[in-house]
């Protein structure tokens, strides 16, 4: 006689075992990239944690402030994803990254970074497997910490309508009323991008978002 058949005729009654973790699930960190403080809120360079607020919120999912960013935890399907917004401002997003990929024992191809990108028009997609950083200093700064570059991230487009010499300023300056009507839209794009990263793998995302 096992120990649950002893314990069920001891008190005459069932015990309750734990439910077996579902076998198909897989977990997902998406990491949207931006700097915590007001001064940030709503600026271009801000678009990955607008993009991880739409994501959470289409799931009814709140962020919680825990060590090194705010996080979410909710499910879509067999996924479950951990939406993390750094806390450690964009020049050290790695140390958030590295943190919550061991906390939660995500491993390296089932992780999504979300930021903006100065090379594509307003609300343009482009998901990559891997790749350079193009002068990104999160991206940046995720790789010197994990020491390679073989993450996917998805790249929202902020345009790059600004005179010479004042990129730090466009970049950190807020959307257009005309970029904000088509913000929605856009958003919503990039959340299912993400979900179909999460459900049916980088290439299918590639195939179906990129330069929509």
């Amino acid at each position: 006689m096992n120990i649950l058949n002893f314990l069920s005729a001891l008190f005459g009654r069932h015990v309750a075992t734990e439910e077996p973790a579902d076998p198909d699930t897989m977990k997902y960190l998406i990491v949207g990239l931006g700097n915590i403080g007001a001064e940030y809120d709503g600026t271009r360079h801000n678009i990955g944690f607008r993009v991880a607020d739409a994501l959470a919120a289409s799931a009814s999912a709140l962020f919680e402030d825990k060590r090194y960013g705010f996080v979410a935890h909710f499910r879509v399907k067999n996924a479950e994803l951990v939406v993390l917004k750094p806390s450690t401002y964009m020049n050290l997003s790695g140390n958030a990254v590295r943190y919550w990929m061991q906390k939660e024992n995500v491993p390296i191809e089932r992780v999504l970074v979300v930021c903006d990108d100065l090379a594509l028009p307003f609300g343009k997609l482009r998901m990559r497997q891997n790749g350079a950083d193009a002068g990104h200093n999160g991206l940046k700064h995720i790789a010197q910490v994990l020491g390679t570059q073989q993450f996917a991230r998805l790249r929202f487009g902020i345009g790059n309508d600004f005179p010479r010499g004042t990129q730090v300023d466009y970049v950190l300056g807020q959307f257009t009323d005309e970029d904000l009507q088509t913000m929605p839209e856009r958003v919503a794009l990039a959340v299912e991008a993400i979900k179909t990263f999460c459900l049916a793998g980088v290439q299918r995302a590639m195939n179906e978002f990129n330069n929509k």
